[in-house]
């Protein structure tokens, strides 16, 4: 009798084990029918580099007109800035980009650069600031006036104009008569047309030998689209 209850609980025990290893069997299957599939890896794509703009059929030589120019003359590569003293983006070029240009090409006599006036009319002290330039411009201080306007800012109106004037040794009766009639009122809007004409929507925008780089580009987009023209 004894005997035979042992077998028993050999049995039971048995089919105990049986049962937990069949347990922890269709758990594996479980997790592994649920788990997500992970997707192929897929390579990353490598980024390619901007094109270089076809350059437009522009006349530069009259796109330079008469404006304040800055380098060589002879430079072969000529970028004409169209640009508003109040735009933020000009700013921006102004402090971050046009350093490195001038380091690399301008001081380097391989291209000159020519700033002709783009005053958008939501920027209510544009139009003056760039009449003020021009007047400090009839005195040997265009860019003197240019870079006074974007370091300082262009908020104090026509008032700051003629302290800046002051400020650069200017003879100042000549600037503020010269500022106040609208001597250059003209001048202005006629860099304007021009810009628009070749392509200009928005400041700032720039012809280089023809070819338009729109908004204030890293140096990396100067550079790759001066270079092709020097390479022409």
């Amino acid at each position: 009798m004894k005997k035979s209850n042992d077998v028993k609980l050999w049995l039971l025990g048995l089919q105990t084990v049986l049962l937990i290893v069949l347990v922890v069997q269709l758990t594996v299957i479980s997790d592994k029918l649920g788990a997500p599939v992970a997707a192929p890896s897929q390579p990353t794509p490598t980024p390619s580099a901007p094109s270089v703009p076809e350059p437009a059929d522009i006349d530069m030589a009259a796109l330079v007109d008469d404006d304040a120019v800055k380098g060589n003359e002879d430079a072969p590569v000529t970028m004409v800035e169209f640009s508003d003293f109040e735009c933020p983006f000009c700013t921006r070029f102004f402090e971050q980009t046009l350093p490195q240009i001038e380091s690399e090409y301008i001081e380097t006599g391989k291209l000159k650069l020519v700033y002709r006036d783009y005053p958008l009319p939501f920027h209510p002290q544009a139009q003056k600031a760039a009449e003020a330039a021009e007047c400090a411009g009839e005195q040997g201080k265009y860019w003197e006036m240019h870079d006074k306007l974007f370091e300082t800012g262009v908020a104090g109106g026509v008032d700051s104009f003629k302290k800046f004037a002051k400020d650069l040794g200017l003879k100042t009766a000549d600037f503020n008569s010269c500022l106040d009639s609208d001597q250059f009122a003209d001048e202005v809007q006629k860099d304007m047309a021009d810009g628009s004409a070749a392509g200009v929507q928005g400041t700032p925008g720039f012809i280089i030998n023809g070819r338009l780089v729109s908004g204030a580009q890293p140096f990396a987009a100067f550079k790759q689209v001066i270079d092709a023209a020097l390479a022409e």
